[in-house]
């Protein structure tokens, strides 16, 4: 007889001394997880890379926020795509009385935020900014940020210079974008 993965503890199989971890993971497991992925990830329209001399902007993106709560995020890809070093030192937005950037980090066993005074970008490098790690942090919201609508932002570089944006606001709960031209092409992956 074929017994199931279930530990063997005095001579007999038994689920009473199963780990309770064990148990969440298989009932994890037989969860539809499509519709919570779907539900996080949203398709935004994506037009072509916004250039600024070496430095190349992709996917803005921004949460929308509940209620009046009075800070949001925003997001965006940033490839350097020439042979010299450039730093993203800030960004401005009319829709904010402040924007900072900002990065989560362990301290000890929890996580915390703090600003920080630039995002270093090597040449050749990408760096992607997302929840819980680097982001532009929106400080004194003058409304709430709701999704489908486009937040404006600025962005300064130390050599390359500013460069208006638009990012689309995605839902409360959004982890980042779907690109709908790979979503399309049955490419359903976040870049």
């Amino acid at each position: 007889m074929v017994y199931p993965a279930v530990p063997i503890i005095n001579g007999e199989r038994t689920l009473r001394h199963f780990p309770t971890t064990a148990l969440l993971l298989i009932l994890l497991a037989t969860l539809p997880t499509t519709d919570v992925v779907a539900q996080a990830t949203q398709a935004i329209d994506t037009p072509a890379d916004v250039r600024i001399g070496d430095i190349a902007i992709s996917q803005p993106w921004a949460r929308a926020t509940a209620g009046q709560t009075p800070t949001g995020g925003a997001y965006i890809t940033l490839r350097n795509t020439g042979g010299a070093a450039d730093r993203l030192i800030g960004a401005t937005t009319p829709a904010a009385k402040q924007a900072e950037l900002h990065i989560h980090q362990m301290d000890g066993a929890v996580m915390r935020m703090r600003a920080i005074d630039a995002i270093e970008l090597p040449p050749g490098a990408s760096v992607s900014m997302g929840p819980g790690g680097l982001h532009i942090m929106l400080l004194a919201l003058k409304s709430p940020l709701k999704e489908g609508d486009r937040l404006p932002l600025t962005l300064r570089f130390e050599k390359a210079g500013e460069v208006a944006i638009e990012a689309q606001i995605l839902g409360v709960g959004a982890t980042g974008p779907l690109d709908k031209r790979a979503a399309a092409q049955g490419h359903g992956h976040r870049p």
